[in-house]
């Protein structure tokens, strides 16, 4: 049995410096092989940088994936490129710069991992994620043990359709980018490990890793605002996944929450 954790996304200066401090000491307690960790909101909550991702990677994740806010950082096109444990969500435009996959391996297993964009209620321009998870298990069927897809996205309905569409075909389809955990950790009739949100790593005391007066303020008058990071009760959440080795189905998965 092998075991993999999703990090779910990194807000700011509180969830990066959590990761750091804990990183390899959740590994040990835990027994985990493999880490993966959205850190689209790393830098300020917005984007990431070259120095983030080195020190996220150095504290003891194994592979960097993004999101909807992933060309928010000046200059980060050009550093993705020299930074091979980072990817990019596979159905941007093919033009963008970045690697549209990862393969982590462990215990010789491999692991490959990918995003998809939602297309509900999301801004940025995407392929369509069901034909582009087509696309990308064509591809990595052949260099991997095991896939696991992110669905980055703001439809519920829509990451759960994902996750029936791949079920049986991937090793897990796990949601991301509303920061809210769910309740609804499941392994999928045909053995694909499920959530809607893994939610988010940073701090829960305000609206969604931001601080909750100004949130509550726009919502309240309209008026633009800027949404400091939240700095207090940070936690590490994520979904931890059993693998069986013997034939790469998922095993369990169950919603993992660190407290500072």
């Amino acid at each position: 049995m092998l075991k993999l954790l999703f990090v779910g996304d990194i807000v700011g200066r509180p969830g990066r410096d959590f990761v750091n401090e804990r990183m390899r000491r959740i590994r040990i307690e835990h027994g985990i092989d493999f880490v993966v960790a959205n850190a689209e909101n790393s830098a300020a909550g917005a984007g990431i940088t070259g120095a983030i991702a080195r020190s996220l990677l150095e504290a003891g994740i194994d592979a960097i994936t993004l999101g909807d806010h992933v060309w928010d950082q000046r200059g980060w096109e050009s550093e993705i490129t020299q930074i091979e444990r980072v990817c990019r969500p596979a159905n941007l435009p093919r033009a963008n710069p970045g690697w549209d996959h990862l393969i982590v391996e462990a215990r010789g297993f491999r692991v490959a991992v990918f995003t998809v964009l939602g297309r509900q209620f999301m801004g940025i321009k995407a392929d369509c994620p069901f034909l582009t998870a087509d696309r990308m298990i064509e591809q990595l069927r052949a260099q991997a043990d095991a896939i696991v897809v992110e669905i980055h996205a703001e439809a519920t309905s829509e990451k759960q359709a994902l996750g029936w569409y791949l079920d049986g075909r991937v090793t897990a389809v796990l949601g991301t980018h509303t920061h809210v955990p769910t309740a609804d950790a499941c392994i999928l009739p045909k053995g694909t490990a499920f959530i809607c949100d893994v939610g988010m790593t940073g701090g829960y005391r305000g609206v969604l890793g931001r601080q909750i007066d100004p949130v509550v303020a726009k919502f309240v008058d309209g008026m633009p605002r800027r949404f400091e990071i939240a700095t207090e009760d940070v936690r590490l959440s994520g979904a931890l996944i059993e693998i069986g080795a013997s034939r790469a189905a998922a095993e369990k998965i169950e919603l993992l929450t660190v407290r500072g």
